[in-house]
């Protein structure tokens, strides 16, 4: 079935009752034992004499959760599916309080995309890991999550009763843990320029890294696309990077300038700079620009200025412009506006306003819209705290 998953806001949906329930015939048999050593802990999937049916409706949006943050498919104005988050910030990670597909839109695939929803919203938010709670008599929803590639990380004997041991009823906690990341060197990674072969490998890779991340959808791709045919690239700096014959990065530089009265001093940006998202976090994005900006100050570029994430671009020697008397073409300056020297001093003397490239401005919608048809269809999804 095709379905859209949207956000459902705070103000509309709190108490909105999510009604799960489920009935099974088998269950994880839980025991813990003293031994002389300490204890040992057991788990095996039995049948349950008879049927259990349980009913665990919750309410989205309830008070004691904090961050919470819903997403949900609705199918002829009716709520089918819904999934809610709770950013844990103490501990890092994400937690999901209500996970539910209504029993007819079962089997669609539906509950696998939610579970991929948080995945990508502790990707986004730098979270260590996501996890959830059900009970060991839920065997579905645990065969669900392990291979969604949850991991048992813990359980609590007597969350619901004193007895949930003997009730077969045991609070089990599940992890999906972010793997730990380790940076890549030239062995693994080939730069190269980039061949027409490349153009929409490198356009796909670049949809996947902007996408839903400073509006809904992306136009990156569409940039990348432009710049290409436009007077102001230049290809002798720009870069892929490649990896196991896919392109996993990419680095496009453009002609810019900077206007102090009537003197223009001629500089460079980059833009977009990328990195698909299965790769972010090993360097590639590093590697790329130190290899590209060895090139641009070989051919005698005095400096790079960019519009680009404060957080990230600093600790490879990006200043703020105002560093530099350099300003916006209206004047401005603020943290995500900076520029590097390509030689000590480089850009000592040069003062002025920043223009980049006109092919920056000349992105519309509905081009935009078009150009997507081209590749797979992705959803258009806004996360928490964007955009606001």
């Amino acid at each position: 079935m095709d379905y859209e998953i949207i956000h459902l806001p705070k103000e509309k949906w709190k108490g909105t009752v999510i009604p799960i329930k489920y009935t099974t015939d088998k269950y994880y048999d839980v025991s813990v034992n003293k031994t002389y050593n300490g204890f040992s802990v057991e788990m095996e999937k039995k049948k349950f004499t008879e049927l259990l049916s349980r009913d665990i409706s919750g309410k989205l949006y309830e008070d004691h959760w904090e961050n919470t943050y819903v997403w949900g498919v609705i199918a002829n104005d009716e709520l089918i599916a819904a999934m809610e988050t709770d950013q844990e910030l103490w501990s890092n990670r994400i937690r999901i309080t209500e996970l539910w597909v209504s029993e007819r839109y079962q089997k669609h695939g539906i509950g696998h995309t939610l579970i991929e929803i948080a995945k990508e919203q502790a990707r986004r938010e730098r979270r260590r890991a996501v996890i959830l709670e059900t009970q060991s008599c839920n065997a579905n929803a645990i065969d669900f999550y392990l291979h969604e590639g949850f991991i048992l990380i813990g359980m609590d004997t007597c969350c619901y009763k004193n007895n949930d041991l003997e009730r077969k009823e045991v609070r089990l906690e599940f992890g999906w843990l972010q793997e730990e990341k380790k940076k890549l060197n030239d062995k693994d990674i080939e730069i190269r320029m980039e061949t027409e072969d490349d153009w929409y490998d490198a356009e796909l890779m670049t949809q996947r890294a902007f996408w839903n991340k400073h509006h809904l959808g992306c136009d990156e791709h569409y940039l990348v696309h432009k710049i290409r045919h436009h007077e102001d690239y230049l290809p002798e700096l720009s870069r892929i990077a490649v990896k196991n014959g896919q392109v996993v990065g990419c680095i496009m530089y453009t002609k810019s300038r900077i206007v102090d009265g009537e003197d223009t001093h001629g500089i460079i940006t980059f833009g977009p700079l990328c990195v698909e998202p299965k790769w972010q976090g090993y360097g590639v994005g590093e590697m790329l620009l130190r290899e590209t900006m060895s090139l641009a100050a070989n051919k005698g570029y005095k400096g790079i200025v960019i519009f680009g994430e404060p957080d990230y671009y600093p600790g490879i020697g990006f200043k703020t412009c105002d560093n530099f008397n350099i300003t916006t073409s209206d004047g401005r300056n603020f943290d995500a506006f900076m520029a590097i020297e390509l030689a000590e001093g480089s850009l000592k003397g040069i003062k002025g306003k920043f223009h980049y490239s006109e092919v920056f401005d000349n992105l519309p919608k509905e081009e935009v819209e078009e150009f997507n048809k081209r590749f797979p269809k992705l959803q258009k999804l806004k996360f928490p705290g964007q955009w606001d």
